[in-house]
């Protein structure tokens, strides 16, 4: 799985699931459960993981969603 995205922002994170799950395109959200380690003051991002051979086609669907900017750097290219 690659890196797809990195935020603390809970809305953008559920945004961005919302349009991979209807591209049909296989994702995770990873360190959901670190804000009981860190006290839930969202201090440490979530990162959206997508399947390594369906990472263009995510890049693809959020820069056409107008967020392309939330991209992982690694990923921009």
């Amino acid at each position: 799985m690659k890196e797809l995205l990195r935020s603390n922002d809970p809305v953008l994170i559920s945004y961005v699931s919302a349009l991979l799950s209807e591209a049909e395109i296989a994702f995770m959200v990873a360190d959901t459960n670190m804000s009981v380690l860190e006290g839930s003051l969202g201090v440490l991002p979530r990162r959206v993981l997508v399947v390594g051979e369906r990472i263009a086609h995510a890049r693809n669907l959020l820069t056409e969603a107008g967020i392309g900017h939330v991209i992982a750097e690694q990923d921009r290219n």
